[in-house]
């Protein structure tokens, strides 16, 4: 047993199964306190230390959106998580094509559903910097009859600094109201408003509109929980550790000779810097993370509910040690994407959320087209993962400061989608180099390099984005068509370590069609 007033220091609130013989030489020093690498890490201990270690979701939640640290909400001045500089690069940042591959395929959808005239709205959840929005609005705007039917765009985006630096790119000097769904302003393209919202559910949701939903990159950045499967107890009898003492709880036999789920909680680790050993006194330079992963001693309300949602997860329950994640808010906001484009199953049902309404359409309409992370049919294990700098580091490390994202299970989402709506079909995952080259992403950019070669010589700027630059000499013409190559190999290269072509999937929900696919999923426009 940890004494009471070590058990302080570290920062626990009920003792944990350690191994006894590491505390016999183990001398305490009330003198020393904990250091923790961030502020958020020392509040995040504290809250363990009063509630007990913490599901990966919760600490996940807190690392990434909490107001005092959080990585994407802390007001932190002139630092960017995203490029070169940042800590990562997402595909909109490699090249203007990817962006404007997602606005034809917003134009091909619109003309497959009847061009509709009126009620359409564009909806981006997690929209970084605002350069994929970017680029979509400035393609679409280049198809008048489409443009003009836009009524609303919607921006879901829970960080102040970064709905500032989507505003700023997407808006310019155009004046950001406050509104009671969040902010608004006017778009530089077309005069289209923009709507910011902390959350989907703030979106009005009105059955007689037409959403174009797009997710890149926003998914695997929602908090997981993960469990392990456990062998049958020896015993029916379970005893737990409580600040109090014992408590011995009788489960009927036939269930203790089951398998079942365990949860992998959060919980700090060890720290050196507070331990002085007799068999070693030096402190490791190795930097060490705040945090440990430990398993769960008997089942709680998660991993009771959350296996149990799915045939997959039932499937894996009798492999010993078998890890899986899931992400109950991937599957509640999937599930709203699939209700806005196909209405609610049940009439006058709501939201999962409990916020928006979810009502029966009275024709379906929309769609929503989703690239992210993961493997298409297994489901994920083990992925938690940090990236700072461009590199992979340890989740449990510098909360607050280091991004933190997971495999996404794409087959979760079907799954949720079709259970939210009987009015929507998904097509995919497909591998995001197989979408990108069925949406032509090679010809458009033989399209730039022609630009190029045209505009060589006559100092002028070819009308586009990032990857258009007036090109002055020979050299320099060769270089910008370079990069042109380089950053398309890169989207969709399915090459080990080269590229993004196989790592990453593309998933679209539509309207139910007879099974009609869409373009880039094996589908053409047809109409």
């Amino acid at each position: 047993m940890i004494p009471r007033a070590a058990r302080r220091v570290l920062g626990l609130s009920r003792p944990r199964t350690f191994d006894v013989k590491i505390f016999q030489s183990t001398r305490w020093s009330s003198s020393s306190p904990r250091q923790w690498s961030t502020p958020l890490a020392k509040q995040i201990a504290e809250a363990i230390a009063t509630t007990g270690p913490i599901s990966i979701a919760a600490y996940m939640r807190q690392c990434l959106t909490s107001p005092d640290g959080g990585y994407y909400t802390a007001n932190r001045e002139g630092r960017d998580q995203f490029g070169r500089k940042g800590d990562f690069v997402t595909s909109p940042e490699i090249s203007q094509i990817f962006g404007e591959l997602f606005g034809l395929w917003l134009l091909t959808e619109w003309m497959m559903q009847g061009r509709k005239k009126q009620g359409v709205e564009i909806i981006e959840v997690g929209p970084g910097r605002g350069t994929l929005m970017d680029d979509i609005l400035r393609t679409v705007s280049n198809f008048k009859s489409l443009a003009s039917s836009i009524e609303n765009v919607y921006l879901v985006e829970a960080s102040p600094s970064l709905r500032a630096a989507q505003k700023d790119l997407l808006c310019g000097d155009s004046a950001l109201e406050e509104v009671s769904t969040g902010h608004r302003s006017t778009s530089k393209y077309a005069g289209m408003p923009i709507t910011w919202c902390e959350d989907i559910r703030f979106v009005p949701n009105e059955p007689d509109k037409t959403p174009f939903i797009f997710a890149h990159e926003f998914f695997d950045a929602l908090p997981i929980h993960a469990f392990q499967s456990v062998p049958p107890s020896q015993t029916p009898t379970q005893t737990l550790s409580t600040p109090t003492g014992q408590i011995s709880l009788n489960r009927p036999k036939a269930e203790a000779q089951k398998p079942q789920w365990r949860e992998l909680l959060v919980s700090p680790k060890l720290p050196s810097s507070i331990i002085t050993s007799s068999a070693s006194c030096t402190k490791s330079k190795d930097p060490r993370p705040d945090f440990q992963l430990s398993l769960a001693k008997a089942s709680n309300p998660s991993s009771l509910l959350l296996p149990n949602q799915s045939q997959r997860y039932k499937d894996l329950l009798s492999t010993a040690d078998a890890v899986i994640e899931i992400s109950p808010e991937s599957h509640s906001y999937v599930a709203e994407f699939a209700r806005r484009i196909g209405g609610s199953k049940h009439s006058g049902s709501t939201a999962s959320s409990g916020v928006s309404p979810a009502p029966r359409k009275a024709e379906p309409s929309g769609a929503a087209l989703i690239l992210d992370y993961g493997p298409a049919e297994t489901i994920p294990s083990s992925t938690l993962r940090g990236i700072r700098s461009h590199q992979l580091v340890s989740p449990l490390a510098d909360a607050g400061e280091v991004d933190l994202s997971a495999d996404v299970d794409f087959m979760a989402l079907v799954e949720a989608a079709l259970g939210a709506s009987n009015n929507v079909e998904v097509h995919g995952p497909v591998e995001q180099g197989v979408f990108l080259e069925q949406m032509g992403i090679k010809e458009r950019a033989e399209m730039l390099i022609r630009g190029l070669e045209k505009s060589s010589g006559q100092g002028t700027e070819v009308a586009g984005g990032s990857d258009q630059h007036p090109a002055n000499s020979a050299a320099d013409l060769e270089t910008k068509k370079k990069a042109i190559g380089a950053a398309v190999e890169r989207l969709v290269s399915r090459l080990p370590g080269r590229g993004m072509g196989t790592l990453y999937k593309a998933l679209a929900i539509v309207p139910e069609r007879g099974g009609k696919r869409p373009v880039g999923f094996g589908g053409g426009l047809g109409v």
